[in-house]
């Protein structure tokens, strides 16, 4: 984890994320493909940026932080591909829970 945060370091309030595999579920024997599979909508947080600058000039700091599992918006981040590793980038505002 420590390597991929060197290579890539979200700014502001960003973090980069690591999609948990959804567990697969077989119904009556039907195998569905890969391409007709929903992506999952849990993380974990890999890396997170420094905070946002408000307006008065005051960085206000993320609240996750690496190593927190996450659910996020359906359509949340940008797909980037690190090391040949998927991962997402997104504002903290996409994230909608931190999962215990």
């Amino acid at each position: 984890m420590a390597k991929l945060k060197a290579k890539v370091q979200p700014l502001q309030d960003r973090i980069l994320v690591r999609r948990l595999d959804a567990e697969e579920e077989e119904i009556g024997g039907i195998i569905i493909p890969d391409s007709a599979k929903e992506k999952p909508q849990e993380g974990e947080v890999v890396a997170t940026g420094p905070g946002k600058v408000t307006d008065d000039g005051k960085r206000q700091s993320i609240e996750v932080k690496e190593g927190d599992k996450v659910l996020f918006a359906k359509y949340a981040g940008t797909e980037v591909k690190v090391e040949g590793e998927e991962l997402l980038i997104m504002r903290e505002d996409d994230v909608l829970a931190v999962l215990s």
